[in-house]
């Protein structure tokens, strides 16, 4: 098979041979009428006149081919562009609506799990609220009775420390909502960016 540049390289050749042809085949008409007329024979310039036109319509239709050959290589050369053109376009929006997919799954899985931590977060603040209430109120009972003072005193420090347990698991539960929060407005951000250059 022949390579692209090498059909190229023959038609050029064809065409120039073509349009050598048809500038060939007018200067031997000119000639002939030019040596008839220089003869002064009537006959002579008659018939040369007659080859001058035949010559001139042969010369005519060669470079009428030739120009129909260009059109239609022309044409056949858009439509290829114009294939590998849609073919690109076809390309990209295929990526474009995974892309877009990808972040929208994405973006609902962060949402849920942000919506898990707010939950876990709303029931560590209800322990921590009663850890507080149940401190309180085991405070009044120390100050209220002596005699129970010791007991008192270590079920004060047990909700101590299910208190300050609660405290920093809420300290970490919010920290893990804005990170998550801080992540998923930079991948909607990206999202937009991305869907705006690829429009």
């Amino acid at each position: 098979m022949t390579s692209p540049s090498a059909r190229t390289s023959a038609r050029r050749r064809q065409r120039s041979t073509r349009l050598v042809v048809a500038s060939a085949l007018l200067l031997i008409a000119a000639a002939l009428v030019l040596g008839s007329i220089a003869t002064g024979q009537s006959t002579l310039v008659l018939l040369s006149a007659l080859a001058a036109v035949v010559l001139g319509a042969a010369s005519t239709r060669i470079t009428h081919s030739e120009l129909l050959e260009s059109r239609h290589e022309a044409a056949e050369d858009r439509a290829r562009q114009a294939q590998a053109y849609r073919d690109i376009t076809a390309r990209r929006t295929a990526e474009n609506v995974a892309f877009a997919d990808s972040m929208k799954a994405r973006i609902t899985e962060r949402e849920e799990t942000i919506g898990q931590l707010e939950s876990e977060l709303g029931k560590a603040l209800e322990r921590a609220a009663t850890a507080t209430l149940k401190m309180s109120a085991e405070a009044r009972r120390a100050d209220v009775a002596e005699v129970e003072g010791n007991r008192l005193g270590e079920l004060l420090e047990q909700s101590d420390t299910r208190a300050a347990e609660a405290i920093v698991r809420v300290a970490e539960l919010e920290a893990e909502i804005d990170t998550l929060r801080a992540e998923l407005e930079a991948w909607q951000r990206a999202a937009a960016t991305s869907t705006y250059k690829r429009a």
